[in-house]
């Protein structure tokens, strides 16, 4: 049996207008790098007045659970600021594991479509 190496994640972090943050996502979101998007986020939602954090989920190659965990985090802590959080650019991966685990609409503002 083959598998594979994770990806290691690698997360950029850029304010491309006032008011607005994007968290650039790429590699793998598991158990093992979960806690690191976490802390970047909060780093994004810490003292600054957001009204959108935008994590561009584009480079991103597995989300598990613990990753799903984290961003359903990251959702309560940005509508705690008063941020919207958008989840861009999201993988096949991302989308279905939103669609099984129900929290499509929640994290995206948008009903599951069939993939």
């Amino acid at each position: 049996m083959t598998t594979s190496a994770p990806d290691p994640l690698s997360l950029v972090l850029t304010s491309p207008r006032p008011g607005t943050a994007r968290l650039t996502i790429d590699g793998d979101l598991d158990y093992n790098t979960a806690d690191e998007l976490m802390a970047a986020a909060l780093t994004a939602l810490d003292g600054a007045e957001l009204s959108d954090l935008y994590l561009d989920c584009g480079g991103m190659g597995f989300c598990d659970s613990s990753g799903l965990a984290t961003l359903l985090r990251i959702h309560q802590h940005a509508g705690a600021a008063g941020t919207r959080l958008h989840l861009e650019k999201r993988p096949l991966v991302l989308e279905r594991l939103l669609d099984i685990s129900g929290t499509y609409e929640y994290l995206t503002g948008a009903p599951a479509t069939d993939t």
